[in-house]
């Protein structure tokens, strides 16, 4: 008991270390978001924008890690919400949108998001999002850390009115030296803090910096600067107490009503661009936190805690945020052990706000510009560079640069499209670069688990030209039609059994199937036919390739469309084909004589009267067990009617491997008696069988009365294993081609 305690003390003091170290991540951060985002309203909305980011980090970190199953996972106002939100409401201000309104649809735009992401959640869309190609989740990231870096750098330079950076930058006659001198000091403490310690947040400390910097100058230089009314370079008047903060949960949704559907509507397409960019974020941090903890998140119910968070956010007047890579891993570096430590983030973001209102009031804008630049830099994919180096990773660069170039150039919602475009583009790329054909095998090569008797196997071997077999892998569409097609059209002349095996194959599509049609209507001219194996499997999207061919009425029409569930039925049904027609097939339904056996077909009248008397008969009902695992290999069995298959057992209820069916004239149990060991598989009556049986006991007085006709039948059985060791080493040798 004591011992427990002391564990879940260990834990409890882990998560509030951890939780205090990512809130002093989190925090600053989330006021330069909040910042960024409603100055654009204005300059006098840059106060409500700090505490939104306040607000947003105490709802998502209370929130999100009650709902959420990943430990350690910090949720906190992000820099792809500050962009999309940002680009929101810039759209909004240039088409003349009363600024109190557009607070309203920020607030809106939190909720639908939110609402989002639970639904991506409840549908299982989780473990799908994850999936969406490096490029364009890289191209997207550095999208929006250019927009970020663009979006600073005016108020960088102490540029409040709204004025693009470029024109910012070709303009130094607007620029205040005071704001870029606390920016640069900013960034500079920022970059240099991790060199001298790491017990303090950079951004802690660059805040600290330009906080310093500020009223340094003020002090020094410009008096006006110690006001606050009127002053564009500090964030301004938050008005950090309980009753502020309940009006501004409360003040907000006085006026949701205001709202009308159609402009709930107009918002879905921004909230599911933001919503999916959030899930992704967060999704992208729960991975990196499994690989280094070791554990395994819940992807579903991860979204579904996000989106109440967001929810949430947005309810109590918040920006919305994602899973933070940075505030997580300085999470679990702290000692953060449960989702304990995301309450606690939040739980102090809250007194953080209520107990530093007033001195957050003076931070100044181009600190939390600075902050947002060297995230903006770190969000660029810089190593994406390398992927021009090799001919094989370059359209994954121009993947990347086309998804920056559309977000700088048109907007984030618009990069989301072409994301999902060019996420198509590199699937089809990827199936055209591979092959659908795994493996050709001439009839000739590849022979069915049906032993058979050498006769039999010369003609095989003769008309293995009549069959063809491929097996097929990938996926079966438009854009590997051609590709299947060209595989196929030489064969479709010259064999009368075309095998497609399906077993790897992972989609297929209307197109495909068509192709399909064209090929069995092509055989059916000549008399020819099309063979599935392993059609009736369910495909990873869901849909089973057996019903789509019945739907399609591929395989219902004709007799010469057969489908069988294993690729060695289906290679049985054609050898027993080629032999009726090669063959005087005889009447299965006598057994044979001892003479009639091929094993014996050389030896005298008088020989096999002598060997006779040493065999038993034993007649095997249909299903019935001809000896077992485990049983003394003492007997050697010949087929005189009927067949018998051997069989792999296996444990833990799965199936026996099938390995060979002899039939009627073979004989089996050769290994096991020539070298005395015990049976290491199943023989099983295919129905009811007649056999020969010699016992090791008689043979060993076979061996004593009749040398001869003992090494005779010793020589025999060694010669058939051996052809028939053959025939594996052919197959073996066409599977490596």
């Amino acid at each position: 008991m004591e011992l427990a305690l002391n564990i879940k003390n260990d834990k409890l003091v882990g998560d509030f270390w951890g939780g205090l170290a990512s809130m002093l991540v989190a925090l600053p951060s989330a006021i330069a978001f909040g910042v960024t985002i409603y100055a654009a309203i204005g300059p006098e909305y840059a106060g409500l924008g700090a505490l939104a980011g306040i607000l947003g980090t105490t709802a998502l970190g209370l929130v999100a890690p009650t709902l959420g199953g990943t430990n350690r996972l910090i949720t906190a106002p992000c820099a792809p919400a500050a962009a999309v939100c940002s680009a929101f409401a810039i759209e909004l201000v240039q088409h003349g949108v009363q600024p109190a309104f557009i607070v309203l649809m920020l607030t809106a735009l939190g909720l639908v998001c939110g609402i989002v992401q639970v639904l991506l959640g409840f549908m299982g869309v989780g473990g799908l999002i994850k999936y969406i190609p490096f490029p364009v989740v890289s191209g997207y990231l550095s999208g929006v850390g250019l927009i970020i870096i663009g979006s600073q750098i005016p108020k960088f330079m102490g540029v409040m009115d709204g004025t693009s950076w470029w024109r910012v930058l070709m303009a130094p006659d607007l620029w205040h030296w005071q704001s870029a001198l606390i920016g640069a000091v900013t960034i500079a403490v920022m970059l240099g803090a991790p060199r001298l310690t790491r017990l303090v947040p950079a951004a802690i400390l660059g805040l600290l910096a330009g906080v310093i910097t500020y009223f340094a100058i003020a002090f020094s230089v410009d008096g006006s600067l110690l006001v606050m009314e009127g002053n564009g370079l500090i964030i301004g008047p938050l008005g950090g107490t309980a009753s502020s903060m309940v009006d501004a949960i409360t003040g907000r949704w006085q006026e949701i009503g205001e709202l009308k559907l159609s402009q709930i509507g107009a918002l879905l397409g921004t909230a599911l661009t933001l919503g999916v960019l959030l899930s992704i974020d967060t999704l992208k941090t729960c991975v990196v936190l499994d690989t280094l903890t070791r554990s395994r998140h819940d992807s579903n119910r991860e979204l579904i805690a996000q989106g109440s968070g967001n929810i949430a956010s947005a309810c109590v007047g918040g920006m919305a945020g994602a899973g933070q890579m940075g505030a997580t891993l300085v999470n679990l570096t702290s000692g953060g052990q449960t989702r304990l430590s995301g309450v606690i983030e939040g739980v102090l973001s809250l007194i953080t706000f209520l107990a530093l209102g007033a001195f957050i009031a003076w931070i100044p804008v181009a600190s939390l510009a600075g902050i947002l630049i060297i995230v903006g830099i770190r969000m660029i994919d810089r190593h994406s560079v390398h992927l021009l180096e090799s001919p094989w990773t370059r359209l994954d660069f121009f993947v990347v640069a086309a998804v920056v170039a559309v977000a700088l150039g048109y907007s984030l919602i618009a990069a989301s499209g072409a994301g999902i475009v060019l996420a198509m583009l590199l699937f089809i790329r990827e199936q055209l670069s591979s092959t659908v054909i795994r493996h050709k095998a001439e009839g000739g090569n590849r022979f069915s688990k049906r032993l058979r008797l050498s006769r039999e196997m010369e003609v095989l071997e003769k008309e293995g030209a009549q069959s063809v077999i491929f097996e097929l892998q990938g996926s079966l569409f438009f854009g590997t039609k051609s590709q299947l097609y060209a595989a196929l059209e030489r064969e479709l002349e010259t064999r009368k059994y075309v095998v497609l095996d399906m077993r790897r194959v992972q989609s297929v599509d209307v197109t495909a199937v068509h192709l399909l049609e064209q090929v069995r209507d092509s055989l059916i001219e000549r008399d020819a036919y099309l063979i599935f194996s392993n059609l009736s499997h369910a495909l990873p999207n869901g849909r089973n390739i057996g019903e789509l061919f019945d739907q399609m009425e591929l395989t219902t029409l004709t007799e010469h469309v057969k489908v069988f569930p294993e690729l060695d039925d289906a290679v049985e049904w054609i050898e027993e084909q080629i032999l009726g027609e090669n063959l005087a097939q005889e009447a299965e339904v006598t057994a044979l004589e001892l003479a009639d056996i091929e094993l014996f077909k050389d030896h005298k009248e008088e020989t096999l009267i002598d060997l006779e008397a040493c065999l038993a008969r034993r007649s095997v009902e249909k299903d019935g067990k001809v000896y077992s695992f485990g049983d003394p290999g003492n007997e050697l069995f010949l087929i005189r009617k009927g067949a018998v298959r051997i069989t792999l057992p296996s444990g833990d209820g799965v199936p026996a491997h099938h390995a060979l069916t002899y039939g009627r004239g073979d004989f089996f149990g050769g290994m096991a008696f020539l070298s005395q060991m015990t049976r290491f598989n199943d023989a099983t009556a295919l129905e009811d069988t007649e056999l020969y049986v010699l016992q090791r006991e008689q043979f060993e007085k076979l061996r004593e009365e009749h040398k001869r006709l003992a090494c005779h039948l010793v020589e025999a059985v060694a010669k058939v294993l051996a052809l028939r060791l053959r025939y594996s080493d052919k197959e073996l040798m066409a599977m490596q081609d």
